[in-house]
């Protein structure tokens, strides 16, 4: 840790890591409706309506507090300053936590909005608008004081303004259900296949730049590439989603196709950095950053490039559209995109935030491979109950619980699946929170 400031960045982690675990219980709990007959006593009390709110919600949340904390971390580094207000950055993670117990606690009490991942009633909206507000405050007076410009936390602070630009249009409730889809298309869509991908591109390049000595612009040449294919791709690829909405026909191919093409800077990337490792023959100090760096890349390619493209075109789409085919690609997309890399941040700065140099992984291995390998598993099983799904359903047109009836051995695999993914989180969890130094170093 080479700046004061930084600490702040820990804080945002540790808040993190529990909301992700308590999102995994409650698809365990989503899964287990699939799978078996929940009592009806349950389920008076704890819809599966409510469940998959909360599920959902704590995505964004712990999320969108990972890059937060990636940020405070990131940008003294790049500007060679300390943030402008540490107590801003507290106040706001204060809200953000606050919002979120009143949230989780408004939609056991059908308190809610009513639109997937945008739930939050209109009251706590605004309040999570004051505190995007002080966080793009903080962080642009930190840049301007310093007037020290890099390519990556241009890149950063582009992705941080978009994101918080396009959560207004989810804010008003459209009286027409076309349009209101259609805004909300902007802010789900753009949300993770526009601003966020920026920002995994930003935070990914610092990560690798410092992990491996690669030279800074091998990594900001692939920022730049990035910023075109969002630009040019990330914004006509929406057009994938207008299918049902009664858009014109052209979107549905150049949303199907540009879509697919937002993630491969990225992958891109790694695979330039690893090359100039190798010539390089760099010894990397803390190796596990690494192994996440490029599974992040590789995870975030299937899910969102390969899955997201065979499900998107309209051939297909017209099957699968909301099946579990749509929740197989989202699954591996956020997990592979967003997921890993929060982990990836949390291992490179904690470790430094707690003066550790170089850290025992072995912990950090089991963990990472028995997520990796759950989450692959739930992919294809979730995508084999969709197919049946769609088969079933769309092609021979017979009944919702018909279907029902033949997914439930998958969806049965998935549960399985996701204890053992349950049990890699929380190894890893476990692992970050009690970070040891390695033998040599002790």
């Amino acid at each position: 840790m080479e700046y004061r400031s930084q600490k702040i960045a820990y804080w945002y982690f540790v808040a993190a890591l529990p909301l992700f675990v308590l999102q995994v219980f409650l698809g365990l709990y989503l899964g287990s409706s699939y799978a078996f007959t929940i009592p009806q006593e349950i389920v008076d009390v704890f819809s599966f309506a409510t469940a998959r709110s909360m599920h959902t919600n704590l995505l964004v949340l712990w999320m969108l507090l990972g890059f937060m904390g990636g940020a405070y971390y990131i940008v003294p580094e790049e500007t060679q300053s300390e943030i402008y207000s540490p107590g801003l950055a507290y106040f706001q993670l204060v809200a953000l936590l606050v919002t979120g117990v009143v949230a989780l606690i408004g939609f056991f009490f059908g308190w809610t909005q009513g639109r997937p991942l945008l739930e939050i009633p209109r009251p706590l909206d605004l309040v999570v608008v004051v505190g995007a507000l002080i966080f793009l405050f903080n962080i642009g007076m930190t840049m301007l004081k310093a007037n020290r410009w890099t390519v990556i936390q241009g890149t950063l602070l582009g992705g941080l303004v978009f994101l918080a630009l396009l959560y207004l249009f989810g804010i008003p409730f459209y009286r027409n259900e076309v349009i209101d889809w259609y805004y909300w298309w902007w802010v789900i869509h753009l949300w993770v296949e526009g601003a966020w991908e920026l920002v995994t591109g930003a935070i990914l390049a610092f990560i690798l730049m410092k992990l491996t000595g690669v030279d800074r612009h091998v990594v900001e040449k692939w920022l730049y590439v990035e910023i075109g294919l969002f630009m040019f791709t990330g914004i006509a690829g929406t057009g994938h989603h207008y299918y049902w909405i009664g858009a014109p026909r052209y979107w549905l191919w150049i949303g199907g196709i540009f879509s697919a093409l937002e993630p491969l800077p990225i992958l891109l990337m790694v695979i330039d950095t690893m090359l100039h490792v190798k010539e390089r023959k760099t010894q990397i100090v803390n190796p596990l950053v690494w192994t996440y760096a490029i599974g992040c890349a590789v995870f975030h390619m299937i899910g969102a490039g390969v899955w997201g493209f065979a499900h998107t075109l309209p051939q297909i789409n017209y099957y699968t559209h909301g099946s579990q085919v749509t929740v197989s690609h989202g699954h591996l997309a956020f997990f592979g995109a967003y997921a890993l890399l929060n982990l990836t941040t949390f291992y490179f700065a904690m470790p430094k935030l707690k003066g550790i140099e170089v850290f025992d992984d072995r912990r950090g291995k089991i963990g990472f491979w028995t997520m990796n390998v759950a989450m692959m598993i739930m992919g294809l099983t979730f995508g084999v109950a969709g197919v049946l799904q769609a088969y079933i359903e769309r092609v021979l047109g017979m009944g919702y619980m018909t279907a029902q009836s033949y997914m439930r051995l998958w969806m049965l695999v998935t549960i399985v699946a996701g204890v053992f993914f349950l049990a890699g989180l929380l190894t890893t969890v476990t692992d970050l929170l009690t970070l040891r130094p390695a033998k040599q170093e002790a």
